[in-house]
């Protein structure tokens, strides 16, 4: 137990050495001086309660989700019934009043065009109902309806995406450990750390980035646009705004038919060769590039319609075909527009608006009280604890009090080099870390004073000191190890900041209070060969 090579301790010196350097920048940051540029300097992340940032919570309707839901199924009875043979003609479709009802033209393949819909209907996850109800009424008309457990399953499988997009434009941005967390059935906090002015993140995720190419209506007339009447079978599409905010107008487009912008690769930021305005460049993956190139193909010299979040953004015509799975979006871009419209694409479209409902500013100040108010607690805990640990232990004591500075620079330094975040809670850890910490030195000096006193000599004692500690300092490890996983796993925000601080500390105190310090009792014993020790 007391033997150590030099190579071991050359080992554990340097991975304590390297643990704590790594601390140097974070402390110099807080203290407000610059290391020379050029140096790798990893810091410590700080939340949003000591950073300041802006908090965010977003609402979904989920009356949007159920209308998808109907158009949805609008189009999947369309393609399943055009598809059965013989072909099975239907009309009078609605879409409205919250369910989808069509006419059967041939009573007769009344039970035919069940048995085709059916399929398109699901269980509500556990709930034992289905999704759908089916209905028929005066003979030969369905009514489709969705029920309140398809709903309900539909919102939430929409709200666990719509997180999922947040959090890949958040992390588009370059910031680090946002907090994007559900609160309740259709609501989402996002909370970002060093955000200060909350409008470029108000506008990245209230953009839902839902990409449409639709064929233009050029049998619409005008007028009858005009007054909305749009022909059977289309839809009207207001113009996007102008960059001097003034409407432009509307456009017919085929309701069906078009392709949706959900199986893009890519999607930059490029200029336009002859103007220089910003425009976005987006790439399909091979099954979206081959339905653009089919749509493009077969439909030379006719216009098609770029459709974002419901707003047309430009009508070009299509000339020739485009088969190489890319194309170029402009609509008098700003910059940041344009960038925005990257991130979002490229992240992904949200399944269903989000709306912001409160907002708020957290202040770099109210951050520096809290870091400033946590120092203080941290400070005079540990020179209690210094204090209480050299009167009772004199160099033993002396010895957990360096193991308790390494540790502490320890968890700043591999809390740099992972780039996890501090919060709050997160200097709540820390100064709970220093109090365990003290608690493996204490376990064992009391220990080595039993084995004194049962008469064994110093080297036998502090050999079975630590041996014998060490076993009930690893199991009152291991559970707080258990407890702070969960945590780390199954928490959020603060919890989980709070947990991350625990793990490091317990790993960095264990190493620090009993192999280092062993290796410097160690050290001593062999040089200074007592008879005697002061515990």
């Amino acid at each position: 137990m007391l033997e150590f090579s030099r190579l071991k301790v050359i080992w554990l010196w340097v991975i304590t050495l390297v643990a704590a350097a790594a601390a140097i920048p974070s402390i110099t940051a807080t203290m407000g001086l610059a290391l020379p540029a050029g140096i790798y300097a990893p810091k410590v992340n700080l939340g949003l309660d000591l950073a300041g940032g802006s908090h965010i919570l977003l609402e979904a309707d989920p009356s949007q989700v159920r209308q998808q839901r109907i158009e949805g199924m609008d189009e999947s009875v369309r393609n399943k019934l055009k598809q059965a043979n013989p072909d099975i003609r239907i009309s009078d479709i609605s879409n409205r009043d919250g369910a989808l009802t069509f006419l059967v033209e041939d009573p007769s393949k009344v039970d035919a065009v069940r048995e085709a819909i059916l399929p398109l209907t699901n269980g509500a996850g556990l709930t034992g109902a289905r999704d759908w109800t089916i209905n028929v009424i005066d003979g030969n008309r369905f009514v489709l309806t969705p029920t309140p457990e398809g709903i309900d399953l539909a919102v939430a499988q929409a709200m666990e995406t719509a997180v999922e997009v947040v959090r890949k434009r958040i992390d588009a941005l370059g910031t680090r450990e946002p907090t994007i967390i559900r609160s309740g059935p259709n609501r989402i906090v996002v909370q970002v750390p060093g955000l200060q002015d909350p409008q470029a993140l108000k506008n990245l995720l209230g953009q839902t980035a839902k990409l449409e190419f639709k064929l233009v209506d050029t049998t619409a007339l005008q007028s009858d646009i005009q007054r909305g009447q749009a022909p059977p079978g289309s839809e009207i599409v207001p113009y996007a705004a102008g960059k001097d905010g003034a409407p432009v107008g509307s456009i017919a487009v085929k309701r069906l038919g078009g392709i949706r912008g959900d199986q893009l690769t890519n999607a930059q930021v490029t200029n336009n060769q002859q103007t220089n305005e910003p425009q976005v460049a987006i790439t399909f993956n091979t099954e979206g590039g081959a339905r653009f190139a089919k749509l493009t193909t077969q439909n030379v010299n006719k216009p098609f319609a770029i459709i974002l979040d419901g707003k047309v953004l430009s009508a070009p015509n299509i000339n020739e075909p485009i088969l190489g799975g890319s194309a170029v979006i402009s609509g008098n871009f700003t910059t940041q527009a344009a960038s925005n419209l990257a991130i979002s694409l490229r992240s992904g479209a949200l399944p269903v608006d989000l709306k912001v409902v409160e907002e708020r500013t957290v202040g770099p100040d109210l951050g520096a009280d809290s870091i400033r108010k946590g120092m203080i607690a941290m400070a005079v805990g540990t020179l209690a604890l210094v204090a209480f640990i050299l009167a009772v232990y004199g160099r033993f004591g002396m010895y957990a009090c360096i193991a308790l500075v390494f540790n502490v620079l320890m968890i700043l330094g591999i809390m740099a080099l992972i780039g996890t975040t501090l919060t709050l809670p997160g200097i709540a850890g820390f100064v709970l870390t220093i109090g365990a910490a003290v608690d493996a030195n204490v376990l064992i000096n009391e220990r080595i004073r039993e084995e004194r006193h049962r008469g064994r000599r110093v080297f036998q004692a502090v050999e079975m000191g630590y041996k014998e500690a060490s076993r009930a300092i690893f199991d009152a490890n291991i559970t707080n190890v258990i407890a702070a996983v969960s945590m780390a796993a199954f928490g959020t925000g603060p919890v989980r900041g709070f947990a991350i601080v625990l793990l490091i500390g317990i790993a960095t105190s264990v190493f620090t209070a009993v192999t280092m310090t062993r290796m410097w009792v160690a050290q001593w014993l062999r040089k200074a060969r007592p008879t005697e020790i002061a515990l």
